[in-house]
């Protein structure tokens, strides 16, 4: 793995707060706080030792406030970009004699406040988004209108997600909850209409007592506190499982809370049923990696955790720090932290699994590059059709290891020892980034 962050004007050295790559092409799309998307391509350096190449490409220029989020459609034909003041855009790309060009199709009119987060249904047809008026609407993207307002949060809806297997959609608020909504269509006249009504809100969990009699609840998500506009949480590609940021865990009502992330399991979104500690700063964004991998069946110990026929890749993002972890082990395969002077806002992972893009609101992003299979070896076509939004069922066995594992303790040491040089993009600056283990081992937990 190398790479680093690239030292060029990204948006006028204003804060970047969101960013994506295309599912086609791997063009990498950035908004901020310019008010303007810019296109980029990524290339690989041929020299080893540096950062991955960035060339601009365009702008798209329309929005009038600051760009909170953008995502491409599955197929890659749309845009959709959501801003201050409640704009939503969707841009289309069209063909032209100097090659494509990006134009807006429809302007979304609702959200009466700022558009935090949103993401695509699999097939393309539909979107959710979250604002900051407290409500999440799906829209349909082929009319330009309201399909159904989502309204339970009570705060802030920070971040949203689409199931890639279409029966669930999921938000995340301030409100300290985390609402999963599932697909109970309705018929009309014979039509059958999409339909989400809430099936789940996690918001707290019984905490540990020392007297057993006594019940005592504690939130499983921070507050309005927090100091950060995101919580975005991801679906994995298979559908398998839910990852949501934002998380504050407290293995005993005395005990002082651990900023993490939770794992749910599609069996049960009922409750997390895995926690990743250990984190000094609270978790803002997660992604996953949309490339599975074959099992390496190098650690057969962890295999109590996660039962997948394949190994799923995924990044987590704290204020300060990212961390990447496979769901064939229980530490993180990458601890990378002091690499931005302001917040990281959101991760993205090209197509292929090759980049992956950290944006921040110093101003600057993140382009790390992994060597090929250093991730693993993709499945093969076929493999990897069936996987990404295939039905699959996975077993997650709720035990919880014990902290300070010997195994914990031997790869804290290594990960303490171990250093990677990420090269700036700008060729008189050279930084060595430091992976390190953070203050608190970082071993995933199951909860019972």
């Amino acid at each position: 793995m190398r790479g680093g962050t690239v030292q060029i004007n990204w948006h006028d050295t204003k804060p970047i707060l969101t960013l994506d790559f295309h599912p086609r092409t791997g063009v990498l799309a950035t908004g901020g706080a310019d008010y303007d998307i810019k296109l980029w391509i990524i290339s690989s350096s041929e020299d080893q030792k540096k950062a991955p190449g960035v060339t601009y490409k365009t702008s798209l220029v329309y929005h009038s406030s600051a760009i909170n989020v953008i995502r491409f459609s599955p197929s890659g034909e749309h845009l959709a970009s959501g801003a201050d003041g409640g704009e939503l855009l969707l841009w289309k790309l069209h063909s032209a004699d100097g090659g494509e060009v990006w134009k807006v199709l429809k302007s979304l009119c609702f959200h009466r406040k700022d558009v935090l987060d949103l993401e695509w249904s699999k097939d393309g047809l539909y979107l959710i988004s979250g604002s900051v008026d407290n409500s999440c609407i799906i829209w349909d993207a082929n009319k330009g209108c309201v399909h159904q307002i989502l309204d339970g949060h009570f705060h802030y809806v920070q971040g949203v997600t689409w199931d890639p297997l279409s029966k669930y959609v999921a938000s995340l608020s301030s409100d300290r909850s985390c609402r999963i909504y599932i697909n109970k269509p309705s018929k009309s006249k014979g039509v059958e209409k999409m339909n989400f009504v809430c099936h789940h809100v996690v918001a707290k969990i019984d905490a540990e007592t020392v007297d057993e009699s006594k019940a005592v609840k504690s939130n499983l998500f921070l507050d309005e506190t927090l100091p950060s506009f995101f919580r975005r949480l991801s679906w994995s590609p298979d559908g398998s499982f839910l990852l949501v940021p934002a998380g504050s865990y407290k293995c005993s009502s005395a005990s002082a809370p651990t900023n993490t992330a939770f794992v749910f399991s599609r069996n049960d979104l009922s409750r997390p049923a895995l926690i990743l500690p250990g984190a000094s700063k609270p978790v803002v964004a997660t992604r996953f990696c949309p490339v599975a991998f074959n099992l390496r069946g190098s650690n057969s110990s962890t295999s109590t955790f996660f039962k997948l026929p394949h190994r799923l890749v995924f990044a987590v993002a704290t204020l300060n720090s990212l961390y990447i972890y496979d769901m064939e082990g229980v530490e993180p395969i990458a601890i990378i932290a002091g690499i931005h002077y302001a917040a990281i806002t959101d991760i993205a992972w090209s197509p292929n699994g090759k980049f992956l893009a950290l944006s921040s609101q110093d101003g600057y992003c993140t382009l790390l590059e992994f060597e090929n299979e250093e991730l693993g070896t993709p499945l093969s076509a076929s493999e990897g059709k069936n996987v990404v939004g295939g039905d699959v069922s996975p077993t997650v066995e709720y035990v919880t290891p014990p902290y300070g594992t010997t195994a914990a303790e031997a790869e804290g040491r290594k990960a303490e020892e171990e250093t990677i040089e990420l090269k700036s993009g700008c060729a008189t600056a050279t930084s060595t980034i430091p992976i390190k283990a953070t203050k608190k081992r970082i071993t995933p937990m199951a909860i019972d």
